[in-house]
């Protein structure tokens, strides 16, 4: 099986105008035809925590050189040229402690080498992407008028999963109810986010290429109605929630160019493009402040959308697009993903070169707290619980440390009111086997929060689950081997276990298991309440399974 090429579209627009040869003084020389597999490898694999410009984020600064002064007056410098061909090699080969993964599993020594080349030499800067370049991207397949009036089939379509075939850029839509795969369709690369109208019917999809599709489930087969690209690279985007404006407009966050668009729901009609580049929470200006995660808001006409290089949340107003107002808010650098509490009142977000979690009261459209936690928090979208000693409390997950971060929130109800001592305090740290955490999750009607950690070094971490008792947080966690459950042979690749996702009712728990991307993947279903393996998805089609999106849970934020 060979996973397919990334569209032209993305690639080039990385590539950018190129010469005969690529090179730097002081740099190792490169091809044409070198830097063009540089950037494609780069794209796919390493823009996202790094940047398109290579200024860092997620990820550690990898400009050819680079001169910062801190606070205190202190100059300090580094960059890749500083470190040399040899030494990159290594840390691409092997990853680091900080939370990058091994490529030595993904790219062949030629390729490693080529990238520890690759980024000693000077970032293409990317084309812009305006309005018009949107709209001539834009493609209406199946009019509104054109489309069925009633659901055409009968799947139970409240707990289908919407699941991201990362390398093959495709969508698979798995029922939850037969855990048959009902349907593969083409999408963008690498799907970051699915998310799903407020009706459930439409799941609207965005590839790292920065392509949006939109998908009608009432058809016989699911169908893709419209598509529209947003840029060369993007990672979000959600529809309008509040009552009166469910699903009239669709917003998409921006890696490249660093901006948000607004689209029409129905149709991905270009509606208005609006920027995020200028200055920092520190004052200085960035010229690659992208949009990291974008939520709507249930109670008001608002999308929660934050800026990663800047540090800012902006609480967009979309009662009137003509006349946009933003309400933008101070939290900390770098913002990455997050989710609502217990009341969807507050949004959590990390801050994750900061490590701190910010906390954002949308009722007031003020910043409710900044709480620091352990390194690089990752919370995905978080996971909500009632603590028996402290109430209410959301949980994160780190890639840099070995712990998962218990943050107590506010909440009206009179019941919890005793607990309010403890708001926006780390009340516990719950004991991992390492970093390396992307996500956590439970659910309403569960006793247990699952954890993976993906992103460890460690065969015998990356491929398993840890769940804990949330009645009894002082038990161990119970150690979940997915690898060995799924009965797929041992690869050279890690399987990682990752993105745990329940069914609608809470009775099961999805784990992708993420293989190379040469290798036959699978999805693993256990029962919640007994641990036990109930379900092994896998077909030759399932290669490289990531994100999973139950339609319920994503379109209530549930987790």
């Amino acid at each position: 099986m060979k996973r397919k090429s990334l569209g032209m579209f993305a690639v080039s627009a990385m590539v950018g105008a190129m010469g005969s040869a690529f090179a730097q003084e002081g740099a190792p020389a490169m091809t044409a035809a070198e830097k063009a597999q540089g950037a494609k490898i780069y794209f796919e694999r390493c823009a996202g925590c790094h940047g398109v410009l290579r200024k860092g984020a997620t990820g550690k600064n990898l400009e050819p050189a680079w001169k910062k002064t801190d606070k205190d007056g202190k100059v300090s410098e580094g960059g890749t040229l500083k470190l040399g061909t040899t030494r990159l090699e290594k840390v691409i080969a092997f990853g680091t402690d900080g939370g990058m993964v091994n490529y030595d599993d993904i790219l062949t020594k030629d390729e490693i080498n080529l990238m520890a080349r690759y980024i000693q030499n000077t970032p293409d800067v990317p084309p812009e992407f305006s309005l018009k370049d949107m709209k001539d991207s834009w493609k209406l397949i199946v009019p509104v008028k054109d489309r069925p009036t009633k659901q055409m089939n009968k799947i139970n379509l409240s707990n289908v999963f919407a699941t991201t075939l990362r390398d093959t850029g495709e969508l698979a839509l798995i029922d939850g109810d037969t855990k048959q795969i009902w349907h593969i369709l083409k999408t963008g690369y690498a799907v970051h986010i699915s998310r799903m109208s407020a009706s459930g019917r439409y799941v609207y999809t965005v590839g790292r290429d920065g392509l949006v599709t939109m998908i009608d489930l009432w058809f016989e087969k699911p169908t893709t109605v419209a598509s529209i690209r947003l840029g060369s690279d993007a990672r979000s985007v959600d529809v309008s929630k509040f009552k009166g404006y469910e699903d009239k407009y669709l917003v998409g966050g921006g890696y490249w160019p660093p901006q948000y668009s607004i689209m029409d729901g129905g149709t991905l009609e270009p509606l208005k493009i609006v920027s995020t580049r200028g200055a920092t929470v520190d004052g200085e200006y960035h010229p690659e402040p992208r949009v990291a995660s974008i939520v709507a808001s249930h109670i008001k006409p608002e999308w929660v959308v934050n800026v990663k290089e800047t540090g800012m949340i902006k609480l967009v107003d979309y009662s009137d697009i003509n006349n946009l107002k933003e309400t933008t808010i101070n939290s900390a650098k770098f913002l990455h993903d997050g989710g609502w509490d217990y009341t969807k009142r507050y949004f959590l977000v990390a801050a994750n070169a900061s490590h701190k979690v910010a906390a954002v009261d949308t009722k007031t459209g003020k910043l409710a707290a900044l709480v620091d936690t352990k390194k690089i928090p990752h919370p995905g979208r978080g996971a909500n619980f009632i603590h028996p000693q402290f109430g209410p409390v959301w949980a994160t997950g780190h890639l840099g440390d070995a712990v998962i971060t218990l943050i107590s929130t506010p909440t009206d109800d009179p019941k919890y009111a005793k607990y309010k001592q403890h708001n926006w305090k780390v009340v516990q740290e719950l004991k991992t086997a390492g970093a390396g955490n992307l996500f956590v999750k439970t659910h309403p009607k569960s006793s247990h929060l699952w954890a993976d950690m993906p992103m460890n070094p460690e065969r015998e971490n990356a491929e398993v689950n840890y769940v804990y008792d949330i009645k009894d947080l002082s038990k161990p966690p119970v150690r979940i081997d997915v690898a060995k459950d799924s009965g797929l042979p041992v690869t050279k690749a890690l399987r990682r276990a990752v993105h745990q996702e329940y069914s609608k009712d809470g009775s099961e728990v999805w784990i992708s298991l993420w293989g190379g991307k040469t290798d036959q993947s699978a999805i693993v279903v256990y029962d919640d309440k007994t641990l036990k393996l109930k379900k092994v998805i896998t077909d030759p089609k399932m290669i490289t399974p990531t994100g999973k999106f139950n339609v319920y849970n994503t379109m209530k934020d549930i987790f």
